[in-house]
């Protein structure tokens, strides 16, 4: 028998190809696994706040909540959490609808929390936000309720809906709601949802009795979350703007820390947005903002009661009367 002097040859070059093979193998796997894992120096940006007070004309009209909203444009908005709606969810070119969907739900979740949860709208109750945010933006919200400030970075009222319980006390906890939410992908690790939402809410003085007459506070937020894969997972989000327009309020009103209603027959008080001197370059510029509230956002008067005719009788407008 003729001695095999060419299997190990063979055998030798088969075994290369197959761990070359294996290596280009695995060389593709992890570039397609690493592909679209979110940079591990990327931080999460500062949220950028403004808020404006919308100052009424006139004297701020009150009466009976319901009677209230029925007169508004809020006639038709839903109540609480149930005016918060989602947009259908689509699965967009790096993320699958559960993605989308999880984007969605939890910024609804912030929404509903910072906007209507009584316990954070007329108290000190921060600790379920918190624990939607991203842990880059903690210490700057912690900042914002602690010591907040007018100056773009720093309003609590920039991160939630909140009323100084000295001045106001809520008259039905059933909000008014309506807005938007738009879901998009910017990037691919990068989920952005975009939301606007009037919320409406009817507030009496604090301390005053439960008849005593309510009128209509109405707060407008935009607001603009973000998501990388990492809050996805943990059911958290990054603030990144948030912008806020409240009436009716006074232009001298502080609203960073809190939000302060003119209430029912009450009028704003005439002095105006608070001083910015432009040549103070050495401090951070922090102007007041202050917009006139539309009349019509305010609810309608009632139509007035007309007495009815007089009949019979000397001087009447009838047969007799002539």
């Amino acid at each position: 028998m003729p001695p095999l002097t060419g299997a190990r040859p063979r055998h030798g070059a088969l075994l290369f190809v197959l761990v070359l093979a294996v290596t280009f193998a695995a060389v593709v796997y992890l570039s397609a696994r690493n592909a679209y894992q979110p940079s591990a120096e990327r931080r999460a940006e500062p949220l950028l706040t403004t808020v404006v007070s919308l100052a009424p004309r006139g004297t701020v009209p009150g009466g009976d909540p319901a009677a209230l909203y029925a007169r508004s444009p809020a006639a038709s908005f839903r109540s609480g959490a149930a005016g918060v709606t989602l947009p259908a969810a689509r699965r967009t070119a790096h993320f699958s609808v559960g993605h989308v969907v999880t984007a969605l739900s939890t910024a609804k979740d912030y929404l509903v929390l910072s906007s209507l949860d009584p316990d954070v709208v007329t108290g000190d109750a921060v600790r379920q936000i918190r624990l939607l945010l991203d842990p880059d933006q903690l210490e700057q919200f912690d900042r914002s309720v602690d010591s907040p400030a007018d100056d773009g970075r720093h309003a609590a009222t920039g991160w939630l809906v909140r009323f100084d319980t000295a001045e106001v006390a809520l008259a039905d906890t059933a909000t008014r709601v309506r807005g938007t939410m738009r879901v998009a992908e910017v990037g691919p690790d990068t989920l952005e949802v975009a939301s606007d939402h009037t919320l409406v809410y009817a507030v009496r003085p604090a301390g005053a009795a439960p008849a005593a007459d309510a009128s209509l506070f109405t707060v407008r937020r935009e607001l603009i979350f973000r998501f990388d894969r990492e809050d996805l997972r943990m059911h958290r989000a990054e603030v990144l703007t948030s912008r806020v327009q409240a009436g009716p309020q006074s232009c001298s009103a502080d609203p960073a820390g809190f939000l302060h209603p003119v209430l029912a027959g009450h009028r704003a008080t005439p002095e105006g947005p608070g001083l910015t001197d432009p040549y103070a370059t050495g401090t951070r510029a922090a102007p007041a903002l202050c917009g006139a509230l539309a009349p019509l956002t305010q609810p309608a008067l009632p139509a007035p009661v007309r007495p009815a005719p007089a009949t019979g009788g000397r001087g009447g407008g009838g047969r007799d009367g002539r």
